[in-house]
């Protein structure tokens, strides 16, 4: 992108967590525009996304460096919305999405971080994890599934685990999209009335509404605890989807960017480069 049409790139800065205590998740934060009106930031999210498809071809041509990315959210935060609308950027065929739900009995003969390191993306792809390897710090600790001594340990284990995915060429990029409980209340009402979205509502969304201020403290210390220099976090305002996928875009394109990835020369082995 050359240009006039180069967007500038100025949300991740302001989103990315400084880690070491918990964050405040506040109503109002959710809200915010950050001086971005919906016309420019859909304007700017079109020629964003065109970038990301330049930029995740090289990537994949390369072969250098993989992106896993974890989107995270209370119920009703829209990781699904910014997947089909900000990830359909990229080719599927270097681009791909898993959600994880509730673990299966042979997933849970394994250590917890099992089933999530077998989905990491390879060098040159992009994987989105819709909920990831946190859900063992969130719904494990807001439900009691495990004692206190075993949640507390895993921030330590998460940190580790994406220092060495860093380490390997994988690049963590971490995403919480952050809604307001009134949006939130909005967003329930809508599924229950309306025609097409009523398959999407689950009555234990409503039980877990009333976790509202457990689940609070949980993101809190997961941000604070696990926004790393490696691995940071990024909390994105979402009660405006156009500002949420304005600033995930942004956040994807300084990600792909910075990995400056190019077109191998005739004759290319990937193999020179893997370390294993």
């Amino acid at each position: 992108m050359k240009g006039s049409n180069r967007v500038r790139i100025d949300l991740p800065r302001k989103l990315r967590v400084r880690g070491g205590q918990r964050v405040a998740l506040h109503n109002s934060t959710a809200h915010h525009t950050h001086g971005w009106d919906e016309p420019q930031a859909r304007a700017a999210t079109a020629l964003l996304k065109a970038e990301l498809g330049e930029l995740q071809y090289r990537m994949y041509a390369e072969g250098r460096s993989g992106v896993l990315v974890v989107l995270q959210a209370i119920d009703g935060g829209g990781k699904d919305s910014t997947i089909r609308h900000v990830f359909s950027a990229f080719n599927p065929q270097g681009c791909t999405v898993r959600a994880f739900k509730a673990p299966s009995v042979e997933e849970l003969r394994h250590d917890y971080l099992w089933r999530v390191h077998q989905h990491v993306p390879p060098r040159g792809e992009v994987t989105v994890f819709n909920r990831s390897h946190y859900e063992e710090v969130l719904i494990a600790r807001v439900d009691g599934l495990v004692p206190r001594r075993l949640w507390q340990a895993r921030y330590r284990h998460i940190n580790e685990f994406e220092r060495m995915l860093v380490e390997c060429d994988i690049r963590v990029v971490k995403i919480f999209l952050h809604i307001s409980r009134a949006e939130q209340r909005r967003r329930f009402e809508e599924r229950i009335h309306d025609p097409r979205k009523q398959w999407k509502f689950d009555p234990q969304d409503l039980r877990k509404r009333a976790q509202w201020p457990a689940y609070s403290k949980a993101f809190g210390d997961m941000l604070g605890r696990c926004s790393t220099p490696f691995a940071p976090w990024y909390v994105v305002p979402a009660d405006h989807k156009w500002l949420r996928d304005l600033a995930v875009a942004q956040i994807m394109t300084a990600t792909l960017r910075g990995l400056a990835p190019r077109f191998p020369a005739p004759g290319f082995d990937p193999r020179r480069v893997h370390v294993r």
